[in-house]
């Protein structure tokens, strides 16, 4: 195998169910699974059970029990379960394209992590994708998209560039290359030295936070955003409160302001 990848999941079997459709239809079949699940109900353990008698590559279920929003504890026990030295994090609610694995390990580079695009879709859309839609690549067509409902322009241009485009864009976007959940990677090695994710942080930002460290240790972000690309299904954040993106800004503009590496609230706790 040469890469893991690791989904962050929470209690939406629908969605997850999707997502492993969408790596099971994979270019390449050299990677393994690691869901990461912050205590979800049993049903997800049933559909992961049921999952891997369909999957070609393993499943790896790393569960915890449910005392409120602590995704970043679940990936820290991850990160180290990784059977290889490269890792693709994305979430449970992202639905890989084809060529999804592929083209991370194609564009994995060493003192690099890498900063991947994802579409997002309305409820309508997200609802309306079928295993078959995920198979035969239907919900990657913009003209199939836009036939159950609206989408909009940057995801239009994510999902329609072709070949050469896809470096021009990908040069010339405003967008700075951050680490986000949705879709980046990186490798082990490097996530292990800054000790992976500050445990403090709730919603908002921890994967930013997460990328700065790893630009502050000296791996700088690379963008594949119009290269590697996932479908972001749609969902209710109830765990998003004022009082955590404000905890998390100050937490963020530290490790900014004094170029923090290592956090002690992470896998190792000092």
């Amino acid at each position: 195998m040469k890469a893991s990848v690791i989904i962050s999941t929470y209690n939406a079997k629908e969605w997850l169910e999707k997502v492993l459709w969408g790596y099971n239809v994979q270019t390449t079949q050299d990677f393994e699974i690691i869901i990461a699940d912050d205590g979800s109900r049993e049903d997800t353990k049933e559909l992961i059970d049921a999952m891997r008698e369909q999957m070609q590559v393993p499943i790896i279920h790393l569960w915890h029990e449910d005392l409120g929003y602590r995704r970043q504890e679940i990936l820290n026990v991850a990160i180290p379960k990784a059977n290889t030295d490269y890792i693709i994090m994305t979430d449970g609610d992202c639905i890989p394209r084809k060529d999804f694995v592929q083209v991370h390990l194609e564009q994995a580079e060493k003192g690099r992590f890498l900063s991947g695009g994802y579409c997002k879709l309305t409820m309508k859309t997200s609802k309306a994708i079928t295993k078959k839609d995920i198979e035969n690549g239907n919900a990657f067509q913009v003209k199939w998209l836009k036939s159950i409902d609206k989408l909009d322009f940057s995801q239009t241009l994510k999902l329609g560039v072709r070949g050469f485009w896809k470096n021009v864009l990908d040069k010339i976007t405003p967008t700075t290359p951050s680490f986000n959940n949705c879709n980046s990677s990186g490798y082990k090695a490097d996530m292990i030295a800054i000790n992976g994710y500050d445990e403090r942080m709730k919603y908002g930002g921890p994967d930013r936070e997460f990328g700065e460290r790893l630009e502050n240790y000296g791996v700088k972000g690379k963008q594949i955003r119009y290269k590697a690309i996932c479908l972001h299904l749609d969902h209710s954040r109830g765990y998003k409160t004022p009082e955590s993106l404000v905890a998390n800004l100050a937490i963020r503009k530290e490790v900014r302001d004094k170029k923090i590496k290592w956090t002690p609230y992470g896998i190792v706790k000092d």
